[in-house]
């Protein structure tokens, strides 16, 4: 069933993103490689020409509360008019344990507010605009939510371990975006989600947590520690049921939402490697121009759709009545997509 009613309906009201100066090129990242990648393979390959990493001022909380401010600025809603706020940015933070939808709310001013994180690795953000709409619908007093967070996991990749390499990919920046009840536009209409648990701990960082605390022996390995724990199940299971489970989400997402799937018109996916990404959206039955592949950024994780989205904006790609898919996949494992109507109801 379509979240949309006559008496209600959950639209984007506005999109902010914030994206570090610094760069790391194909070139660079091949040299990390120690020369087990060339800058050819890096570009034509995983598809990544360049991408942002953090300057010194880039925490993960900083990054969300600048992208939240861009898009409380785009959007032209003060942040005292905020409801909620849903924090997408990574557990690699500034401070651990401290909540990052709070920090957040304290520095965009939305004082009416209450906030709290949310985690799904590279899912969130679809998780979230789908866990607010739910929400909004549940609680008439939410009328304004914030969906913001930042994303630096790229400090963890060790750039030698070839069993990462479709992480080398991963870059830094934040994203944001506000849902209005009964905005009247660029509506969201369904969402589906798959977890699937057998891949719970087949990737992750090794070190840091209680099972492997991190010591003076392992410190330096400690913080370059992003691996892949099992390999051949991991490889073997996404082989399984990767591409099958994402198509699901996109049917049933379409299916929720009323709509075909043949009315697809934008995707707004996150960064993956080349070749995969271009099958994928030619088994959507898509054209190049109704996407956008992120080779300037790589993967700022659960930030891509919202960039995705903004830049679409930016470049004139979304127009009356255009169809969006939002897809996304993380660690875990999960796959998500949710549709959008972008423009005015009824027009």
């Amino acid at each position: 069933m379509q979240m949309i009613h006559d008496d209600f309906h959950v639209g984007i009201a506005g999109t902010g993103i914030y994206i570090p100066e610094s760069r790391m090129t194909a070139a660079e990242i091949s040299a990390a490689t120690a020369g087990k990648w060339t800058t050819e393979a890096i570009i034509e390959k995983l598809g990544i020409v360049e991408k942002p990493i953090p300057g010194a001022a880039d925490g993960t909380q900083e990054m969300g509360a600048l992208a939240a401010l861009d898009c409380l600025k785009n959007s032209g809603i003060k942040g005292e008019e905020i409801d909620l706020i849903i924090s997408i940015g990574e557990e690699w933070k500034e401070y651990p344990l401290t909540t990052t939808g709070i920090y957040i709310q304290h520095r965009i001013g939305a004082v009416n507010a209450w906030a709290f994180d949310l985690q799904q690795r590279c899912c969130t953000t679809v998780a979230a605009m789908k866990i607010a709409q739910d929400m909004m619908f549940a609680d008439p007093s939410l009328k304004t939510v914030l969906i913001a967070g930042g994303y630096r996991n790229g400090d963890f990749i060790d750039f030698t371990d070839s069993a990462v390499s479709f992480m080398f990919n991963l870059a830094a920046g934040a994203g944001a975006l506000i849902l209005k009840r009964n905005h009247g536009k660029n509506v969201l209409l369904g969402t589906h989600i798959i977890t699937d648990g057998s891949m719970a701990r087949d990737a992750g960082v090794e070190y840091g947590g209680t099972e492997k605390p991190i010591t003076c022996e392992v410190a330096n390995e400690a913080y370059k520690s992003l691996r892949v724990f099992d390999e051949k199940h991991m490889k073997d299971r996404l082989n399984e049921v990767s591409m099958k489970n994402w198509m699901r989400c996109i049917d049933l997402a379409f299916e929720k939402s009323g709509l075909e799937k043949n009315s697809l018109g934008y995707l707004a996916s996150l960064h993956f490697k080349r070749s995969m990404y271009e099958g994928f959206v030619e088994e959507l039955g898509l054209k190049p121009e109704n996407t956008i592949y992120l080779e300037q950024y790589g993967h700022l994780g659960q930030v891509d759709q919202i960039l995705s989205v903004h830049l679409a904006q930016q470049q004139g790609k979304l127009h009356q009545g255009t169809v969006i898919a939002m897809v996304a996949a993380g660690i875990g494992y999960a796959w998500g997509a949710n549709v959008i109507r972008w423009g005015n109801i009824g027009s």
